[in-house]
């Protein structure tokens, strides 16, 4: 049985003018993804401005933490690990982003907590729920932010939002201890 011939492609000035046309609307596309009003030089893009939120986010709850450590000191060996880890994900968020001017120059500077941090409560169970508190509304947040960030940050954003969780929870029972 004979194998049929191939079909013959059509040379010529027609072809060339497809491939130029196909070429050119693609380029047309990868421009268009690329070259919108958040990837302009004049500032930050949104993936760099939704990482500097977050890390502010995590430095204004480390600043929660470090208040309520002070007030209450007995809870130490309870809170130390999860403040760690919020720290981390402050420098996490940070990598990512466009240095700002902090007093020092440094990058850590800007993981300092924020000038008026929120009062502790009265006692070391209310100053726990609160902190539970402020990791679940942070945690939900991050949540609903990662539905428009890309690829990486996006999943920074969702181990963020998983870890506040975890820590709300061991927050909120005897387990952290």
């Amino acid at each position: 049985m004979p194998y049929p011939s191939p079909p013959r492609i059509p040379s010529g000035p027609r072809v060339r003018r497809r491939t130029l046309l196909a070429s050119a609307a693609g380029a047309a596309l990868l421009a268009g993804c690329t070259s919108g009003a958040d990837s302009g030089g004049d500032g930050p893009s949104a993936t760099e401005r939704a990482r500097a939120q977050a890390a502010a986010d995590s430095a204004t709850l480390l600043g929660r933490y470090d208040a309520v450590l002070k007030a209450f000191p007995d809870l130490a060996e309870r809170l130390r690990p999860l403040r760690t880890e919020v720290a981390a994900h402050a420098a996490a968020f940070q990598e990512g982003t466009t240095p700002t001017a902090t007093p020092s120059g440094s990058p850590s500077a800007s993981l300092s907590p924020p000038a008026s941090p929120t009062p502790v409560p009265a006692t070391a169970k209310d100053a726990l729920a609160s902190l539970a508190a402020a990791e679940r509304a942070l945690a939900d947040r991050r949540a609903k932010a990662l539905l428009d960030m890309p690829g990486e940050s996006a999943r920074l954003l969702a181990a963020t939002a998983a870890a506040g969780a975890a820590h709300a929870y061991l927050l909120t029972t005897g387990a952290a201890k």
